[in-house]
Protein backbone atom coordinates (compact mmCIF):
# COMPACT_ATOMS: atom_id res chain seq x y z
CA UNK A 1 0.00 0.00 0.00
CA UNK A 2 1.49 3.50 -0.70
CA UNK A 3 2.26 5.54 2.02
CA UNK A 4 2.66 8.90 0.41
CA UNK A 5 -1.13 9.15 -0.10
CA UNK A 6 -3.68 9.32 2.37
CA UNK A 7 -5.31 6.26 4.18
CA UNK A 8 -9.24 6.39 4.31
CA UNK A 9 -11.33 4.12 6.32
CA UNK A 10 -14.26 3.60 4.88
CA UNK A 11 -17.36 2.06 6.95
CA UNK A 12 -21.70 2.56 7.01
CA UNK A 13 -24.38 0.80 8.68
CA UNK A 14 -26.38 -0.48 5.73
CA UNK A 15 -24.03 -2.99 4.63
CA UNK A 16 -21.22 -3.23 2.44
CA UNK A 17 -23.23 -4.30 -0.98
CA UNK A 18 -25.45 -0.85 -0.40
CA UNK A 19 -25.20 1.75 -2.86
CA UNK A 20 -24.29 4.45 -0.98
CA UNK A 21 -21.08 3.21 0.43
CA UNK A 22 -20.38 1.89 -2.83
CA UNK A 23 -20.18 5.59 -4.16
CA UNK A 24 -18.47 6.60 -1.24
CA UNK A 25 -15.55 4.05 -1.77
CA UNK A 26 -15.45 5.16 -5.75
CA UNK A 27 -15.28 8.81 -4.36
CA UNK A 28 -12.69 7.94 -1.80
CA UNK A 29 -10.63 6.76 -4.26
CA UNK A 30 -9.66 9.91 -6.12
CA UNK A 31 -8.06 10.96 -2.53
CA UNK A 32 -5.88 8.33 -1.29
CA UNK A 33 -5.59 4.92 -0.50
CA UNK A 34 -8.96 3.07 0.72
CA UNK A 35 -9.46 0.44 3.18
CA UNK A 36 -13.60 -0.99 3.93
CA UNK A 37 -14.73 -2.92 7.08
CA UNK A 38 -18.72 -2.66 6.88
CA UNK A 39 -21.16 -4.40 8.02
CA UNK A 40 -22.16 -8.05 6.33
CA UNK A 41 -26.10 -6.99 6.86
CA UNK A 42 -27.88 -3.60 7.41
CA UNK A 43 -27.01 -2.40 10.91
CA UNK A 44 -29.45 1.10 10.57
CA UNK A 45 -30.26 2.11 13.72
CA UNK A 46 -27.64 0.55 16.63
CA UNK A 47 -26.45 3.69 17.71
CA UNK A 48 -23.01 2.99 19.42
CA UNK A 49 -23.86 -0.76 20.02
CA UNK A 50 -20.74 -2.85 20.03
CA UNK A 51 -20.61 -6.91 20.69
CA UNK A 52 -19.66 -8.47 23.81
CA UNK A 53 -21.40 -11.50 24.24
CA UNK A 54 -21.15 -13.29 20.91
CA UNK A 55 -17.67 -13.61 18.41
CA UNK A 56 -16.84 -11.44 15.81
CA UNK A 57 -16.49 -12.48 12.45
CA UNK A 58 -14.27 -10.37 9.70
CA UNK A 59 -14.28 -11.78 6.17
CA UNK A 60 -11.59 -10.52 3.24
CA UNK A 61 -14.14 -9.85 0.25
CA UNK A 62 -13.61 -8.94 -3.43
CA UNK A 63 -15.95 -7.12 -5.06
CA UNK A 64 -16.22 -6.69 -8.69
CA UNK A 65 -12.97 -8.66 -8.87
CA UNK A 66 -11.19 -5.48 -7.52
CA UNK A 67 -7.83 -4.85 -5.90
CA UNK A 68 -9.41 -3.25 -2.86
CA UNK A 69 -8.70 -4.13 0.72
CA UNK A 70 -12.63 -4.90 1.93
CA UNK A 71 -13.77 -6.67 4.71
CA UNK A 72 -17.25 -7.43 6.01
CA UNK A 73 -17.99 -7.65 9.21
CA UNK A 74 -20.33 -9.69 11.42
CA UNK A 75 -20.82 -7.10 14.20
CA UNK A 76 -22.24 -3.22 14.04
CA UNK A 77 -20.85 -0.12 12.75
CA UNK A 78 -18.70 0.50 15.78
CA UNK A 79 -17.62 -2.89 15.93
CA UNK A 80 -16.10 -2.22 12.14
CA UNK A 81 -14.21 0.82 13.41
CA UNK A 82 -12.89 -0.74 16.18
CA UNK A 83 -11.93 -3.74 14.84
CA UNK A 84 -10.18 -2.14 12.09
CA UNK A 85 -8.53 -0.26 14.34
CA UNK A 86 -6.83 -2.94 16.24
CA UNK A 87 -6.48 -5.93 13.79
CA UNK A 88 -7.47 -4.63 9.93
CA UNK A 89 -5.29 -1.46 8.96
CA UNK A 90 -1.78 -1.65 8.28
CA UNK A 91 -1.50 2.35 9.99
CA UNK A 92 -3.87 4.87 11.80
CA UNK A 93 -6.09 6.21 8.86
CA UNK A 94 -5.67 9.47 7.68
CA UNK A 95 -9.76 9.48 7.41
CA UNK A 96 -12.98 7.95 8.54
CA UNK A 97 -15.72 8.34 6.47
CA UNK A 98 -19.38 6.70 7.41
CA UNK A 99 -22.30 6.12 4.66
CA UNK A 100 -23.60 7.28 2.50
CA UNK A 101 -26.33 6.73 4.44
CA UNK A 102 -29.82 5.82 3.12
CA UNK A 103 -32.21 8.34 5.20
CA UNK A 104 -31.07 11.51 7.52
CA UNK A 105 -29.28 11.30 10.37
CA UNK A 106 -30.21 15.21 11.18
CA UNK A 107 -30.89 16.57 14.37
CA UNK A 108 -32.19 14.00 16.83
CA UNK A 109 -31.32 10.84 14.47
CA UNK A 110 -27.72 11.40 15.51
CA UNK A 111 -28.38 9.50 18.89
CA UNK A 112 -29.59 6.53 17.40
CA UNK A 113 -27.44 6.28 14.06
CA UNK A 114 -25.24 3.52 12.88
CA UNK A 115 -23.80 5.64 10.65
CA UNK A 116 -22.56 8.57 12.76
CA UNK A 117 -21.80 6.21 15.72
CA UNK A 118 -19.03 4.79 13.71
CA UNK A 119 -17.77 8.55 12.46
CA UNK A 120 -17.84 9.54 16.40
CA UNK A 121 -15.74 6.19 16.95
CA UNK A 122 -13.31 7.50 14.50
CA UNK A 123 -12.99 10.26 16.70
CA UNK A 124 -12.60 8.90 19.86
CA UNK A 125 -9.56 7.06 17.75
CA UNK A 126 -8.03 10.19 17.25
CA UNK A 127 -8.88 10.15 13.58
CA UNK A 128 -10.67 12.74 11.48
CA UNK A 129 -14.19 11.56 10.40
CA UNK A 130 -17.51 12.23 8.86
CA UNK A 131 -20.95 10.73 8.72
CA UNK A 132 -22.60 11.38 5.30
CA UNK A 133 -26.49 10.57 5.03
CA UNK A 134 -28.83 11.08 2.11
CA UNK A 135 -32.45 11.94 3.08
CA UNK A 136 -33.54 9.49 0.75
CA UNK A 137 -34.10 5.98 2.00
CA UNK A 138 -34.55 4.31 -1.78
CA UNK A 139 -32.04 1.10 -2.56
CA UNK A 140 -32.03 3.45 -5.86
CA UNK A 141 -30.71 6.80 -4.11
CA UNK A 142 -29.24 9.05 -6.61
CA UNK A 143 -26.08 10.31 -5.08
CA UNK A 144 -24.41 11.93 -8.09
CA UNK A 145 -26.40 15.31 -7.31
CA UNK A 146 -24.06 15.73 -4.27
CA UNK A 147 -20.58 13.82 -5.39
CA UNK A 148 -18.72 17.10 -5.56
CA UNK A 149 -19.80 18.05 -2.08
CA UNK A 150 -18.95 14.99 -0.62
CA UNK A 151 -15.03 14.99 -2.01
CA UNK A 152 -14.71 18.81 -1.30
CA UNK A 153 -15.64 18.10 2.38
CA UNK A 154 -13.43 15.63 2.53
CA UNK A 155 -10.62 17.62 0.88
CA UNK A 156 -11.35 19.85 3.84
CA UNK A 157 -11.10 17.76 6.37
CA UNK A 158 -7.95 15.94 4.83
CA UNK A 159 -6.59 19.30 5.04
CA UNK A 160 -7.74 21.12 7.95
CA UNK A 161 -8.29 18.01 10.88
CA UNK A 162 -10.83 18.85 13.68
CA UNK A 163 -10.38 19.95 16.85
CA UNK A 164 -9.71 16.49 19.00
CA UNK A 165 -12.64 14.30 19.85
CA UNK A 166 -15.11 16.27 17.23
CA UNK A 167 -16.71 14.60 14.03
CA UNK A 168 -18.76 16.51 11.09
CA UNK A 169 -22.30 15.34 10.72
CA UNK A 170 -22.87 15.82 7.22
CA UNK A 171 -26.52 15.31 5.51
CA UNK A 172 -27.71 16.29 2.02
CA UNK A 173 -31.20 17.11 0.76
CA UNK A 174 -33.29 15.09 -1.83
CA UNK A 175 -33.21 17.22 -4.21
CA UNK A 176 -31.87 17.65 -8.31
CA UNK A 177 -28.28 18.77 -8.20
CA UNK A 178 -28.93 21.89 -9.87
CA UNK A 179 -31.31 22.90 -6.82
CA UNK A 180 -28.65 22.44 -4.05
CA UNK A 181 -27.76 26.31 -3.03
CA UNK A 182 -24.77 24.61 -1.33
CA UNK A 183 -23.31 24.31 2.25
CA UNK A 184 -24.71 25.25 5.55
CA UNK A 185 -22.28 24.45 8.61
CA UNK A 186 -24.75 24.84 11.40
CA UNK A 187 -25.85 23.36 14.58
CA UNK A 188 -28.52 20.50 15.51
CA UNK A 189 -32.03 21.19 15.83
CA UNK A 190 -33.84 20.67 18.99
CA UNK A 191 -36.29 18.03 16.90
CA UNK A 192 -38.10 14.51 18.31
CA UNK A 193 -39.82 11.52 17.03
CA UNK A 194 -43.62 11.39 17.88
CA UNK A 195 -43.70 7.45 18.22
CA UNK A 196 -46.33 5.04 18.47
CA UNK A 197 -46.04 1.13 18.68
CA UNK A 198 -48.30 -0.56 16.01
CA UNK A 199 -49.83 -3.68 18.10
CA UNK A 200 -50.51 -6.60 15.67
CA UNK A 201 -50.98 -10.25 16.15
CA UNK A 202 -49.07 -12.85 14.31
CA UNK A 203 -50.57 -16.28 12.48
CA UNK A 204 -49.28 -18.13 15.26
CA UNK A 205 -52.18 -15.40 18.15
CA UNK A 206 -49.01 -13.97 19.52
CA UNK A 207 -48.71 -9.99 19.84
CA UNK A 208 -46.23 -8.00 18.15
CA UNK A 209 -44.97 -4.26 18.38
CA UNK A 210 -43.78 -2.61 15.18
CA UNK A 211 -42.38 1.28 16.11
CA UNK A 212 -43.94 3.92 13.86
CA UNK A 213 -43.96 7.68 13.90
CA UNK A 214 -43.14 11.12 12.38
CA UNK A 215 -40.40 13.69 13.42
CA UNK A 216 -41.32 16.89 14.75
CA UNK A 217 -39.22 20.07 14.54
CA UNK A 218 -39.41 22.32 17.78
CA UNK A 219 -37.05 24.90 16.84
CA UNK A 220 -37.42 27.90 14.57
CA UNK A 221 -34.29 28.87 13.95
CA UNK A 222 -32.47 29.71 10.65
CA UNK A 223 -29.26 28.27 11.85
CA UNK A 224 -30.00 24.63 12.25
CA UNK A 225 -29.70 21.61 10.06
CA UNK A 226 -33.45 21.13 10.16
CA UNK A 227 -34.02 24.48 8.36
CA UNK A 228 -30.93 24.12 5.87
CA UNK A 229 -32.14 20.46 4.49
CA UNK A 230 -35.63 22.39 3.94
CA UNK A 231 -34.03 24.90 2.25
CA UNK A 232 -31.79 22.98 -0.22
CA UNK A 233 -28.53 23.20 1.71
CA UNK A 234 -26.35 20.57 2.57
CA UNK A 235 -26.46 20.61 6.59
CA UNK A 236 -22.53 20.28 8.12
CA UNK A 237 -22.89 19.75 12.04
CA UNK A 238 -19.83 19.65 14.72
CA UNK A 239 -20.16 16.73 16.83
CA UNK A 240 -18.25 15.53 19.59
CA UNK A 241 -18.54 12.67 21.73
CA UNK A 242 -18.01 14.19 25.05
CA UNK A 243 -22.12 14.67 26.39
CA UNK A 244 -21.61 16.13 29.66
CA UNK A 245 -23.99 18.90 30.05
CA UNK A 246 -21.67 21.62 30.96
CA UNK A 247 -24.45 24.20 31.73
CA UNK A 248 -25.51 22.23 34.12
CA UNK A 249 -22.35 21.78 36.46
CA UNK A 250 -22.68 24.98 38.42
CA UNK A 251 -26.26 24.60 39.20
CA UNK A 252 -25.75 20.88 40.51
CA UNK A 253 -22.76 22.34 42.80
CA UNK A 254 -25.08 24.54 44.41
CA UNK A 255 -27.20 21.02 45.83
CA UNK A 256 -26.54 18.89 48.90
CA UNK A 257 -26.17 15.33 47.84
CA UNK A 258 -26.07 14.39 51.58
Amino acid sequence: MNKERPLILVVNDDGFTAPGIRTLIRLMKTLGEVIVVAPDSPQSGMGHAITLNSMLHAERVHVNQGELIEYTCSGTPVDCVKLAMNKLVPRKPDLCVSGINHGSNASINVLYSGTMAAALEGAIEGIPSIGFSLLDYSPDADFSQSEDYVLKIAEQVLANPMPKGTCLNVNIPKVKKEDLKGVRVCRQANGNWDEEFDERVNPLGKTYYWLTGKFVNYDQGTDTDIWALDNNYISVVPVMFDVTAHRAIQELKSLNYG
